[in-house]
């Protein structure tokens, strides 16, 4: 207080202006260390929050569209050191999935400095769901064994969290009784921070992230891959279980991680490894 007092007279005096604490024309950020000052003038904030991995670690569910970069930026603030995995259903879709799940790991490692990628091919069992499981609880069962790899994923890369850019009521699978079916498939905790939140907060969240443009681009996602026209949006453990009885869930795991991609970006080199 007494630096604001003596800083503030000799700017006034100086400048032969006026207080206004509202809507100053000039704002002047002084940070006292120990043995120095860092003084800012009319400088944007910084991101804020707590120190990149002091609340652990946790793997983000990146699927390329608006809402799970937000949702990783957020729990970022909030010290955890996030992982990233993408489900994709190339070749039987195309690669624009892929490409922008890699844009945006590149934008969220600035906030961190080193991210690593984890691309998932998911085609084959989605086929398989098909081919054994109701129109309706599809959608279901692709979040929930999406949960489950993302969960041995997790362990590999010693995080504690699953973080998801779920809405509440937004879409389908976002409905209270759903996200607690895929909830429970998962084996450790899952992190919704924009479960609150809606649509128009989250755009604007993402335009000042930086990764609303690349966001929007056009882009065949795995989950919108044999839809039905009407999913269930209140769906019960029993017909869940049911459905998942005649899959060999163990398998799909397995088969889906040993297929993993990964790739590491460091800021701002980017992409800095591939390997399978």
């Amino acid at each position: 207080m007494e630096i604001e007092r003596e800083v503030g007279a000799a700017l006034k005096a100086r400048l032969n202006c006026a207080v206004d604490l509202s809507n100053p024309q000039l704002a002047v950020v002084i940070e006292v260390f120990t043995k120095r000052a860092y003084v800012s003038l009319n400088k944007r904030p910084g991101a804020g929050g707590l120190p990149v991995g002091i609340s652990g670690r946790g793997l983000a569910l990146l699927s390329g569209g608006i809402d799970s970069p937000v949702a990783a930026y957020r729990m970022m603030r909030r010290g955890l050191r996030l992982s990233f995995v993408h489900f994709h259903s190339y070749p039987l879709l195309s690669r624009a999935s892929r490409d922008k799940a890699r844009e945006l790991t590149a934008l969220l490692a600035r906030y961190q400095a080193h991210a690593t990628l984890m691309l998932v091919p998911f085609a084959d069992a989605q086929r398989q769901i098909v081919a054994r499981v109701e129109r309706p609880l599809r959608v279901v069962l692709y979040r929930r064994l999406m949960m489950r790899i993302a969960g041995r994923l997790a362990s590999k890369l010693r995080a504690s969290a699953l973080i998801t850019g779920e809405s509440l009521g937004q879409v389908a699978s976002q409905t209270l009784d759903n996200m607690a079916i895929i909830g429970q498939a998962a084996p450790i905790a899952v992190l919704r921070p924009l479960v609150g939140m809606d649509k128009n907060e989250i755009v604007e969240q993402a335009r000042q992230l930086g990764t609303f443009e690349v966001s929007i681009l056009p882009d065949q996602d795995c989950c919108t891959l044999f839809v039905p026209r009407h999913p269930e949006t209140h769906a019960r453990a029993s017909e869940v279980e049911a459905a998942e009885a005649r899959l060999d869930i163990a398998n799909m795991v397995e088969e889906a991680c040993a297929r993993v991609e990964r790739e590491d970006f460091s800021f701002p080199e980017r992409l800095i490894r591939s390997s399978a």
